[in-house]
């Protein structure tokens, strides 16, 4: 018998199963796909879903964009043991309940990247490195030019993916759409609306939700929104104070230190606050993130990294970064919206809600991907700026037949509340944000 074969391994799964979301089958079978490593049988998963599966040493784990997953491996005398759950701080306090927290450092966690299947084995020492498989793999440049095909395309695959999830839940529950007037959340709200309408169940149960620091242009621009449809009394809006606006907290929230990440996390976290304490009960949350992503639709620059050939010629480079296996992939944090969604997940999460952005569905974002951006934009960045207004806007008459109103893009945390009041409670130094994190663990 061999060293390796004499250890006993462990694997300590603290993902909570009733996260997930299955569309097309049980959770037995989901796990067993992933355990398969399989990528088109994993890739053929439909729903919300972080899940890992066993076979003696060999461990597989996969997750959705919308679904954080980390793992640690630490030593034992034994053998490995193997720590997986949706947040750092829980690696930690498990490790610590059991003895190990000594071997803890936050950089030492992994992400398991979205659309992929993390393979590792539970060898001991030295530990090898994870398998990646892709399981999803859209193809680029599939669809016409023709700006009314694709704005059908995608707002059906929106309203597809918004009809199977008001479907999964209680047909009374409220629904509450976390809502600034803009592209994204603008369309999901009246996808919402029309597929409900159109499933016969009533669209009094939509909210549109709308966060007011008093000095932002989100709350006058929501209610141009829905007055130009006739559907002002949808809009509420929810209150904060910028005292609301905890930089120690956010980090906390969200476990991670970018400065754009930490802004928008923390008006999620004042708007979620802000319908708990108004809604004690209330569950069911919709946004419109990952839309930016989907139509390539950030300032580039803002970033001198990036340059409009870069952003056209890579597979879903705002979802996964750079990607797997590059330089610039970080195996803590993964990269791209893989990284970022935990800005959306984390603040839902801390104050009980049931969150979704159907903007991030497999379906929605293969459109995307299809979309021929170069035959459209001939590489000229302010074309390709003002791509996404009309894509959303052609695709949301087609598919509701309503007229949506288009406004500047604006990120969430810059129309809640003005810059001068956000920066006075965030500054722009991702310096002070790592330090507030690893203060934490010092």
């Amino acid at each position: 018998m061999s060293l390796h074969d004499a250890y006993v391994e462990r694997v300590v799964d603290l993902l909570d199963p009733a996260l997930n979301r299955f569309h097309n089958m049980d959770l037995a079978e989901a796990r067993a796909r992933v355990l398969s490593g399989d990528a088109a049988r994993v890739g053929a998963i439909d729903g919300s879903f972080a899940l890992l599966a066993r076979d003696g040493k060999t461990v597989r784990m996969a997750r959705s964009m919308d679904r954080p997953m980390r793992y640690f491996l630490a030593k034992r005398q034994e053998g490995p043991a193997l720590i997986v759950a949706d947040r750092i701080d829980a690696i930690h306090e498990q490790l610590r309940r059991e003895g190990l927290a000594g071997q803890f450092h936050p950089s030492y966690t992994r992400m398991v990247p979205a659309h992929y299947v993390v393979e590792i084995q539970l060898l001991g020492c030295p530990d090898p490195d994870p398998v990646y498989t892709r399981y999803f793999t859209p193809e680029r440049n599939t669809l016409p030019a023709d700006l009314d095909e694709i704005g059908r395309r995608y707002v059906g695959a929106l309203a597809s993916e918004v009809s199977k999830w008001v479907q999964s839940h209680d047909t009374a529950e409220p629904i509450g759409v976390a809502f600034s007037g803009g592209i994204d959340s603008g369309s999901v709200f009246l996808v919402a609306y029309h597929v409900l309408r159109a499933l016969g169940m009533s669209p009094a149960r939509l909210k549109a939700f709308t966060l007011d620091f008093g000095d932002g242009p989100d709350a006058g621009q929501a209610r141009a929104f829905l007055d130009a449809l006739g559907l002002g009394l949808f809009l509420e809006t929810i209150p904060a104070s910028p005292q609301d606006i905890d930089m120690a907290e956010t980090v906390r929230v969200i476990e991670d230190y970018k400065p754009l990440d930490v802004e928008c996390a923390a008006m999620g976290l004042a708007l979620c606050q802000g319908i708990r304490q108004r809604y004690p009960d209330w569950r069911l949350l919709v946004d419109g993130d990952g839309g930016d992503e989907n139509l390539k639709d950030y300032p580039i620059e803002e970033n001198p990294e990036l340059t409009i050939r870069s952003v056209v010629h890579n597979l879903m480079l705002y979802h996964e970064g750079w990607g797997v296996g590059r330089i610039k992939h970080s195996l803590t944090y993964s990269g791209g919206l893989s990284r970022g969604y935990v800005r959306s997940y984390a603040p839902a999460r801390r104050h009980g809600f049931d969150a979704f952005s159907p903007l991030t569905r497999p379906s929605v974002v293969a459109v995307s991907e299809g979309i021929p951006f170069i035959d459209l934009t001939g590489y000229d960045v302010p074309t390709l700026y003002s791509l996404k207004g009309e894509v959303v806007r052609r695709g949301v008459k087609a598919v509701t037949g309503l007229d949506m109103p288009v406004f500047e893009k604006r990120r969430f945390q810059h129309g809640a509340v003005s810059q001068g009041t956000l920066r006075q409670r965030l500054p722009a130094e991702e310096a002070l944000y790592r330090r507030q994190f690893l203060a934490q663990y010092a």
